[in-house]
């Protein structure tokens, strides 16, 4: 590890920080991991991009799909890929603690510099806080790399600032991905903003968050590598505008990709997010793939629709 476990804290405030993406896993026609385009992928991310880092093997990757020798391997490219060139945090989020444990380990081991760990599914809702103390506390107990939180709906609970507050205090956890409503992120900046990175996964409201709340980084989802291109990076370019406190260029930036995200939204099926995603990527010239059961692929008619808002959006590439 490129820290010690003491100094997990001060390492993150001061490298995690910019535009990190959560990355999806593209599948070949027989649902292996397709580890060229793989690379591929982060090499253009990186390169072409200017991502800074990426959540490896989360939702978004269908982790839920993979099994456990196959999540460690999606970390281990990710760390070869990105080689110094970008960070990694890899998603270790399992309802059993000796897997998320397991592929913690594995992920400090290979190089990653940071976990990221989901708040569990619960079976129960008595001294709730409590349970998610001793959950979290017990992980980092065993592993020494900076540990992400991560809180959102999918849980069937939202852990609450005041909780997240608690968090704050073990020595290695670092940041949270806090998938809430904007004034509860907004009060756990206020309560622990001095002791963990706050962050949330809309690209919407990223502008705001690094004007009003002073937010060093963006954690994270597909958006980066979405309504971006080689040669079209305004979410790149109203990020480094607004760092460089040139707020007012900063929202006539982020106010012209109005129509992308409109794009991506409009033609977005509620029930296929992952095959959406992955053929506009493939529209960009990304390796997107197939997805894996029981995930459900696009009608033709939904790519029909996807292509034409794609190319009307206004999101410019090396072809146009």
């Amino acid at each position: 590890m490129k820290y010690a476990k003491k100094d997990a804290k001060a390492y993150s405030r001061g490298t995690m920080k910019g535009i990190w993406a959560a990355a999806l896993t593209p599948f070949t026609q027989d649902l292996a991991i397709d580890e060229d385009g793989v690379r591929r992928n982060y090499d253009h991310w990186i390169e072409d991009l200017a991502i800074d880092g990426f959540f490896v093997a989360g939702k978004q990757g269908e982790f839920f799909s993979m099994s456990i020798e196959e999540r460690k391997r999606s970390f281990e490219l990710a760390v070869e890929a990105c080689a110094g060139r970008a960070q990694t945090i890899m998603s270790c989020s399992d309802q059993n603690m000796d897997v998320v444990i397991d592929l913690a380990r594995h992920a400090q081991k290979v190089g990653a510099d940071y976990i990221v760990v989901h708040a569990p599914v619960l079976h129960f809702f008595k001294q709730q806080d409590e349970t998610l103390l001793n959950y979290y506390r017990a992980i980092a107990a065993k592993v020494d790399i900076g540990i992400a939180l991560w809180s959102h709906p999918d849980s069937g609970y939202l852990m609450s600032p005041e909780l997240c507050n608690r968090l704050a205090d073990i020595e290695n956890v670092v940041a949270i991905k806090y998938s809430v409503p904007r004034p509860m992120y907004a009060e756990l900046t206020r309560l622990a903003g001095d002791r963990i990175l706050v962050s949330t996964a809309s690209e919407e409201e990223w502008l705001d968050n690094i004007l009003e709340l002073n937010w060093q980084l963006y954690l994270c989802s597909s958006p980066p590598y979405l309504i971006q291109s080689k040669v079209d990076r305004r979410m790149r370019e109203y990020t480094d505008l607004a760092f460089a406190g040139k707020a007012e260029e900063a929202r006539r930036v982020r106010d012209s990709l109005e129509p992308v995200r409109t794009a991506l939204k409009n033609t977005r099926p509620p029930e296929k997010p992952h095959s959406h995603q992955k053929y506009w990527q493939h529209l960009l010239g990304q390796a997107g793939g197939a997805v894996r059961p029981p995930l459900l692929e696009l009608t033709e008619a939904e790519k029909a629709a996807t292509r034409a808002a794609f190319e009307s959006c206004g999101l410019r590439t090396a072809g146009n």
